[in-house]
């Protein structure tokens, strides 16, 4: 079987070349010669594909080897790319009709393609540069296609590609912008939050934990009493104040549609780990890096691999199709990773407007700007469209992105800056060397805040948690601000070397995990506003604490661990109290406390979480289900803390025995945990009528939860590499590197993905000639 599956992939690497001499590349490339003729080139261009179809681009110049990426890439997943554009200009609509008309005036409100124009103006040279040659070579191999070569879903849909330009991958980055900053619908539930005890705001706002793994700084009172002072106090009415709450839930409903549809969905912000350990605990005494970020599963999915050489430049790992160079990976000099922070890097301000369309500053009236767009929205199923008008009203603040009870809200965010850039640095770090080079790159990070990790082949690690943080003039923006005064004034950002960072620690190991990073006593706590619970990056941090001789192996297996703290815990509590049915009782003590795909207990322990944390949160609104989840509900219980316990129950046993999903005959106990959360890698048009079965990938045999390392099929790819041998290194996605349906290349990862097997992605030039399956040379047609 394996062998028919290699020979049908190799068939189907063949058949890209045949088609490359065949005609199928009419007006930019010609078959005469020994090599694939294509205009814009300068000079020969080699690209290398193994057995995973993933493309090594060899050039002679850096021109040349942007044109390369960006052909090859589009030539896998193009569909993919102009959906992404699509969607950050706010043009959903003109494909997919009425249904998405409010996602595209959310994205229109923002004015992204204004900012990414104005950011292409400032931006790095030699970047501008790349991106120029990127949409070239794009371009060249949209030129290639006729109407039955383009790829299925421009066929289904019926239009075709508009040519690529720099501002499109600009535009990608606001993508991650939107799904990796966006807080300011948590200032609103934070603002809610008022109506209830101030010990129940401390718990419900994330204090300290036992487990917490802290980076940098310390925890102290004196730091907490510092940070309680510097809040700013915002008076509304109940009403006012459930209008706006109202507001940021229909907010964040349509967020989650557009993000959830191309894969960048990321709930709580919750997302990745990331890790580092010197040679003084692994068993060869040379460094490791991993890093898994974790993001809504999508097929095809986010993330494109890929290897550049040129001279000057040798990097290789992944990026985002639409966007030149590597995003994360390695060059010949150090690996480098990233999850995110969260800081707070956005602010609601209460607007107050006269009958003349002005808003009241602090120094008098003021007149808004007005701008006009148009939405073409498609009538059915073919490519007609008609237009609707939407007005844009901003402030001084920025785009007024609400208005409920007579009142306007207007939100400033550090991606309408168009100093801010969001790919900059790594174009840089595809070059740097050493830890200077580095620091260097990362000092022209403007994207969403990362935790960027470092491993070089000197045996160096460090972090650096870079990106633009703002400072406010009064508070640290955990609250609406009044748009009438300045208190919410922006004075500057957080000094880059003030920001937290470590460079071979005592320790030995730097672990991220989106925890809190820095301790209470840190100056500018808005670095941390929103974080994950301690469960993932705590049991990481004691796998390799337990451990001096660390493996690649090893690593692999803590990036597919499934061990859940915080359902251990409870599953352990629920026994001791014996407060549920025998069946369930039975079950759970026997678990061991893993979410693997063929666990009984692992379901009934995940619904008897999710049960007692809805009715917690039920009988205190406006908690946020998920808050009380992971920040208060094992406290809460383990400790009987009655101001959490819901009237009605006279204990802690008698509200879980309420929430036995075995009591009473249920089926649960022949679920299985991989059956109840399955994997499912949603295409745009996988739920769409007659057609959707041929997108759809879906699997029941996926371990792990969002409180677990491995997160399931939340992990968008896995790297871990070894800088003292880089064809060493492990990368995989959970697909493939194909966007096309049917394709060999569409999900042949999913196996390595999944398991932990080894999915090695050679660097040296004898490995990738002797990975190589086939050999194409791109040759100039001028």
């Amino acid at each position: 079987m394996m062998v028919i599956k290699r020979i049908s992939k190799c068939v189907f690497l063949l058949f890209i070349v045949i088609a490359a001499f065949s005609g199928g590349y009419a007006q930019q490339v010609s078959d005469q010669g020994p090599g694939l003729k294509v205009k814009g080139l300068k000079e020969e261009v080699i690209v290398r594909r193994d057995g995973r179809s993933i493309p090594y681009i060899e050039a002679k110049n850096d021109a040349d080897l942007y044109f390369a990426q960006g052909y090859e890439t589009a030539r896998d997943r193009l569909w993919q790319m102009d959906l992404l554009r699509r969607v950050a200009s706010g043009r959903l609509a003109e494909l997919f009709g009425k249904a998405v008309v409010n996602e595209d005036i959310r994205w229109r409100r923002y004015g992204f393609a204004d900012v990414a124009e104005k950011n292409l103006k400032v931006m790095d040279p030699g970047l501008k540069k790349a991106l120029e040659d990127y949409a070239r070579g794009v371009n060249a191999y949209i030129e290639t296609l006729d109407d039955k070569l383009l790829p299925t879903e421009f066929q289904i849909l019926k239009y075709r590609p508009e040519p690529w330009k720099p501002v499109d991958t600009i535009m990608i980055g606001k993508i991650l912008a939107d799904a990796l900053s966006t807080t300011w619908p948590n200032d609103i539930n934070r603002f809610g939050l008022q109506v209830l005890p101030k010990e129940k705001q401390d718990d419900l706002l994330g204090g300290t934990d036992p487990l917490d793994i802290v980076l940098y700084g310390k925890d102290t009172v004196a730091g907490v009493i510092t940070r309680n002072a510097r809040r700013v106090s915002v008076t509304l009415s109940r009403d006012d104040a459930t209008r706006l709450t109202e507001l940021a839930s229909n907010e964040e409903s349509v967020r989650k549609d557009s993000l959830e549809r191309i894969g960048f969905y990321s709930p709580e912000l919750a997302a990745s780990n990331n890790w580092v350990i010197s040679g003084k605990r692994t068993l060869d005494g040379k460094a490791l890096l991993a890093n898994d970020p974790h993001l809504r599963p999508a097929a095809p999915g986010i993330w494109y691999m890929t290897h550049l050489s040129a001279p000057g430049v040798r990097v290789s790992g992944v990026t985002f199709p639409g966007v030149p160079g590597i995003v994360l990976g390695h060059n010949e000099n150090f690996a480098w990773g990233a999850t995110n922070v969260g800081p707070d890097v956005q602010d609601v301000y209460f607007e107050q407007f006269n009958d003349k369309g002005e808003y009241k500053t602090p120094g008098g009236w003021k007149k808004a700007e007005v701008r006009q767009e148009t939405i073409l929205v498609r009538k059915g199923l073919g490519p007609e469209t008609e237009p609707q008008e939407i007005e844009i009203v901003e402030t001084r603040n920025g785009p007024v992105i609400g208005e409920s009870g007579g009142r306007k809200y207007s939100l400033k965010w550090t991606a309408f800056e168009p100093s801010n850039q969001e790919f900059e640095a790594f174009f840089l770090l595809n070059r740097a060397k050493g830890w200077d080079g580095f620091k260097k790159a990362l000092m022209s990070y403007g994207g969403a805040m990362q935790n960027f990790i470092y491993a070089d082949t000197e045996g160096n690690i460090g972090w650096y948690a870079a990106g633009r943080v703002p400072i406010r003039k009064k508070g640290e923006g955990e609250l609406p601000y009044d748009g009438t005064t300045d208190d919410g004034e922006w004075t500057g950002y957080i000094p880059f070397d003030e920001l937290p960072h470590l460079y071979n620690p005592p320790s030995g190991f730097i672990v991220t995990a989106n925890q809190r990073i820095v301790g209470t006593d840190y100056k500018y706590q808005q670095l941390t506003r929103q974080f994950a619970a301690p469960w993932r990056a705590r049991r990481i941090f004691d796998l390799i604490s337990a451990n001096s001789k660390i493996t690649m192996n090893d690593v692999s297996d803590i990036q597919h661990d499934v061990f859940n703290i915080p359902l251990s815990r409870l599953a352990r509590e629920v026994v001791r109290r014996g407060a549920a049915s025998k069946e369930t009782l039975d079950l759970l003590k026997g678990w061991d406390g893993r979410m693997t795909a063929d666990s009984k207990a692992a379901v009934v322990a995940d619904r008897i979480h999710g049960c007692l944390g809805s009715k917690i949160s039920e009988a205190n609104k406006p908690a946020n289900p998920w808050d009380v989840r992971e920040r208060v509900l094992n406290r809460a219980v383990e400790g009987n803390d009655k101001k959490w316990l819901p009237e009605g129950f006279e204990s802690y046993d008698k509200l879980i025995e309420s929430c036995d999903p075995m009591a009473g005959g249920s089926t649960s106990a022949f679920e299985l945990w991989g059956e109840v959360r399955v994997a499912n890698f949603n295409h745009p048009l996988s739920a769409a009528p007659l057609i959707g079965g041929r997108f759809k990938v879906t699997y029941t045999n996926v371990g792990g939860s969002s409180q677990t390392p491995n997160v399931g099929s939340g992990v968008s790819m896995r790297h871990i590499a070894k800088p003292s041998n880089w064809d060493d290194t492990r990368h995989v996605i959970p697909l493939g590197q194909s966007g096309t349906p049917g394709s060999p290349y569409w999900t042949d990862q999913f196996e390595l993905w999944r398991t932990g097997k080894p999915g090695i992605f050679p660097f040296s030039d004898k490995a990738v000639i002797q990975a190589a399956e086939i050999t194409l040379k791109m040759i100039p047609a001028n």
